[in-house]
């Protein structure tokens, strides 16, 4: 009985052995593909829904979404009308109109809960962008969670949703006070033609500028 036992348990550990490393490669591989399906992109636009949930607050809202390399984005909201977040690759600015003022905060401070997604536009790799990193599947998708380093004082966790080809559906990001905000990508165009002129914020007549500082 011990001699049977001993030879289970020695089947069992050589089962994992082999399984653990097939599991992890196959994890590294996922977070290989979403690197290089957006590290080779130049440009995209997609339709996005914003959903928020804190404070005892709920918001929906929707919009156009532009991002071009080198770390330039465009959030233009329909829903509410006119409101837009623009990185012009210098500052971040924010506008809703109405408004009196316009925010704007240096592009080098900015770590806005959308700056995940900006860095995939750049030349980056997951697996060093995201600490406790874990990866399942989901259907026929994956999902791949992690905090983002550098915003551990604020984000408890990051959740991306992707395809099997690497493209991202869905973000959301949960920070420590409880408050979630979850982004989800529709009609994606890659590499499309853009126009400086969508990255650069238009000051509205009668509105003046205040320096801000990023979100905490």
């Amino acid at each position: 009985m011990i001699v049977a036992y001993q030879i289970s348990l020695r089947g069992l550990c050589f089962a994992l052995a082999l399984t653990l490393p097939a599991a992890a490669q196959q994890n590294l591989s996922l977070l290989k593909t979403v690197d290089d399906h957006y590290n080779h992109l130049s440009s995209l636009r997609c339709r996005y829904v914003e959903s928020y949930a804190g404070m005892g607050l709920t918001r929906s809202e929707y919009g156009t979404l532009t991002l071009k390399k080198p770390g330039r984005m465009r959030w233009a909201y329909d829903h509410p009308t006119g409101k837009v977040f623009i990185l012009d690759g210098k500052y971040a600015w924010f506008y809703t109109p109405g408004d009196a003022q316009a925010q704007r905060i240096p592009a080098k401070q900015m770590d806005d809960l959308r700056s995940p997604l900006r860095l995939l536009l750049g030349h980056t790799e997951l697996k060093k962008e995201l600490d406790s990193i874990n990866i399942a599947a989901e259907g026929s998708n994956f999902r791949i969670t992690g905090v983002p380093r550098g915003m551990e004082a604020r984000v408890k966790l990051l959740t991306l949703h992707v395809t099997p080809a690497g493209s991202i559906s869905q973000m959301k990001v949960e920070e420590l006070d409880g408050a979630t905000t979850e982004f989800t990508f529709t009609d994606i165009s890659e590499n499309i033609p853009t126009d400086d002129a969508d990255f650069k914020f238009n000051l509205p007549k009668g509105v003046t500028v205040v320096n801000s500082t990023p979100p905490i």
